[in-house]
């Protein structure tokens, strides 16, 4: 019994008071921010049959909102363009509310530019889909995205840029 009390006793995660002091991040919400769908050459573009060219383009933020609260927003921007003009222009910025608990702050930047992208980005590959097939067009299936694997370039880049004296922005991918 003793054995239970003293190993009790040496969990820095369990207090006598009961307070959980173990380190946690967790989804509070995730929505639709912003969304702008631009067909500017309809209803002529339905007529085209030039095979488009598709850009997309991503941005990672994630600023705090409030005390432990943290709003991460993946911004997707697609342009559709033929020889004949621009067939579509998505502009889609969706975010998620992460509420954050006793996580030490060299945890945060990896988590938030890492992490909660790709938790986020399934759901706002749907929206970008369902936006464009609403718009008249095939749904626009968007490749997954290795979000570590570009976190993980970005510190590499910093880091070099640093030992050449270079300062980068933090909190954007």
């Amino acid at each position: 019994m003793a054995d239970e009390t003293s190993a009790d006793i040496n969990n820095p995660a369990l207090q006598p008071n009961g307070e959980d002091t173990s380190p946690a991040i967790g989804l509070i919400s995730q929505y639709v921010k912003d969304l702008s769908f631009e067909n500017p050459n309809a209803p002529a573009v339905y007529q085209w049959q030039d095979a488009p060219q598709v850009d997309v383009q991503f941005n990672i933020a994630a600023e705090s909102v409030g005390e432990n609260l943290f709003e991460v927003t993946l911004k997707i921007d697609v342009t559709s363009k033929t020889d004949s003009g621009t067939s579509f222009v998505i502009d889609l910025k969706y975010a998620g509310l992460f509420g954050v608990r006793n996580v030490p702050e060299d945890q945060l930047q990896p988590f938030f530019l890492a992490e909660a992208p790709r938790i986020l980005f399934p759901f706002a590959r749907r929206v970008v889909a369902d936006a464009v097939r609403d718009g008249g067009f095939a749904p626009l299936l968007l490749e997954p995205i290795d979000f570590h694997g570009l976190f993980m370039q970005q510190v590499q880049a910093q880091a070099e840029a640093g030992e050449l004296g270079d300062t980068v922005p933090v909190g954007q991918a």
